[in-house]
């Protein structure tokens, strides 16, 4: 496995955002984490990346305990994340934006990642940009060159987060297209997002949050027809 959370409990006060999470992600699979506002899906990527520390429980990437390890030591490690708002450096080129990105989460000379960011922008469909600042940038690319920041960190497990949120339907494709690319060459992915149709063309389990707590994990098909998944993430009776 190369994630695995066992009995991960997180409170603020005496609200509890994760409680008792436990769940394995295999090697080379795509994982979508689905659920209601406030369910506890960013608490559970910020955990995973060390963003937040539990109060309870055991984080382990790559067979190792990660649970009281920073934030910058996980990406050093292979944990690559996306945010649901882009953020880029807006002055820079959507190149150097990437060759920060590659530089501070590899750790290496900005002229020992160049090639790696050159086929990072092919593979995310962005070559034709890189020379264009990021601000100039439509949603559709900024949305790309997040995805494209988080792959420059040299990942081996890959956290999306909302990130087809706000596209038109053919911009969410070519998105998807994108992620199931890197995904058909053996990316580990987790992959929460409200846009059902795109998180189920490319994941291979679903994972269902409510209140913090697990309350489903299977294939998307089984899940999607669960009586008790439908009343909480779609809010009807079923």
């Amino acid at each position: 496995m190369i994630l695995t959370l066992t009995d991960v409990t997180k409170s603020f006060g005496a609200l509890k955002v994760a409680d008792g999470v436990s769940f394995s992600v295999p090697q080379g699979q795509a994982l979508g984490i689905i659920g209601p506002n406030g369910a506890g899906k960013s608490t559970l990527f910020n955990l995973i990346t060390g963003n937040i520390a539990p109060n309870s429980g055991r984080i382990t990437f790559l067979g190792q305990d990660v649970t009281q390890r920073p934030a910058m030591a996980r990406v050093r490690m292979g944990v690559g994340r996306s945010f649901q708002i882009p953020q880029p450096f807006e002055g820079l080129t959507v190149y150097e934006n990437l060759a920060v990105a590659a530089s501070f989460g590899q750790g290496r000379s900005e002229a020992a990642v160049t090639e790696d960011c050159i086929a990072i922008l092919r593979d995310t469909e962005l070559l034709r940009l890189a020379n264009t600042q990021a601000g100039a940038l439509s949603l559709l690319d900024r949305k790309r060159l997040e995805l494209a920041r988080a792959m420059a960190t040299g990942p081996k497990l890959l956290l999306l987060d909302e990130i087809a949120g706000g596209l038109t339907e053919g911009e969410c494709q070519a998105l998807v297209a994108t992620i199931k690319g890197l995904h058909a060459r053996g990316m580990t992915i987790i992959w929460i997002e409200h846009v059902l149709h795109a998180l189920t063309a490319v994941v291979e389990r679903l994972l269902v949050l409510d209140f913090g707590k697990v309350i489903a994990l299977g294939a998307p098909t089984e899940i999607m027809a669960s009586k008790e998944v439908r009343e909480i993430y779609l809010g009807m009776e079923a």
